[in-house]
């Protein structure tokens, strides 16, 4: 029979696990921010989309575009925003170091033409069908002021899906009409008849208050879904014309999960520039 070792002097049993000290307590994740949910917003955008160029425009959509890549959409492709596609997904602000091809104007509008894009473009007006301006705000003949021209808008509608991102959701952007017509809306691609409706096709429009698309008979804007801590009223009084709202009531825009936050957080934005477009601090 084997006799177990005699403890040596002075010894006794091992002490119980103290406190682990705070120091060392990894500290809880910070909440969900409001650009954060307008990120996740505008990459479900591109849910889906199979390999096509993503022409996002402005930070809140560049990221959305590069998470849906690096999640979801693996197919879609990215520019360095002048002629090159990139192999890679650089942060915002960083450049790419993997060029996988060469994106000259012609093929650029070869992809356009073909819908083989989708484009998030910003609109300094839209109105309740879709119409977006981006040209000037008062009378065309004599504007108050004059903005970036009508660009590739009219193009991008009839030819290619296109999306909206409003950073800021107000009655002078959201009306009742828009002073000029840049990018097509249902009403206007319906009356220009078949040759227009062919492939326009607006899937979403993303503010700092919620989603919002055109799945009604009349294709006039709807409530999607609210960014959490938003009210419906909220929305209304910021709008200059009706909003449909779904039977049922309205959902929460959804959240990034874990893998998404830190992607946002460590991957795509970590120098925080969501925050410039869409500030914490606003409710």
């Amino acid at each position: 029979m084997t006799t177990p070792p005699a403890s040596a002097p002075g010894s006794g049993p091992s002490p119980e696990p103290g406190p682990v000290p705070e120091s060392v307590i990894a500290p809880a994740p910070a909440p969900i921010s409001r650009a954060e949910y307008c990120v996740i917003a505008c990459a479900e955008a591109w849910r889906g989309a199979g390999e096509v160029l993503a022409s996002p425009m402005g930070t809140v959509p560049s990221l959305g575009a590069r998470l849906a890549k690096l999640t979801f959409s693996p197919g879609l492709l990215l520019t360095d925003g002048e002629a090159l596609l990139i192999g890679d997904v650089p942060a915002a602000g960083s450049p790419s170091e993997v060029t996988e091809g060469w994106l000259p104007y012609r093929r650029h509008l070869a992809l356009v033409a073909t819908g083989r894009r989708h484009v998030m473009m910003g609109a300094s007006q839209i109105d309740r069908y879709g119409n977006q301006n981006i040209s000037c705000i008062g009378d065309w003949a004599r504007p108050a002021r004059q903005l970036l021209g009508v660009r590739g808008a009219p193009a991008n509608t009839l030819n290619n899906p296109t999306s909206y991102w409003v950073p800021k959701h107000s009655p002078r952007t959201f009306v009742e009409r828009v002073d000029m017509v840049c990018g097509v809306g249902y009403d206007r691609a319906a009356a220009a008849g078949p040759s227009a409706t062919r492939f326009h096709h607006i899937p979403q429009v993303v503010s700092d208050l919620g989603v919002f698309d055109f799945d009604t008979p009349d294709r006039t804007m709807r409530v999607r879904s609210l960014h959490p801590g938003v009210r419906l009223d909220d929305v209304r009084a910021a709008t200059g014309f009706a909003l449909r709202v779904p039977d049922g009531g309205v959902p929460c825009t959804r959240a990034p999960d874990a893998a998404e936050l830190r992607l946002i957080r460590e991957v795509v934005d970590p120098r925080g520039l969501r925050d410039r477009e869409v500030p914490p601090c606003r409710p």
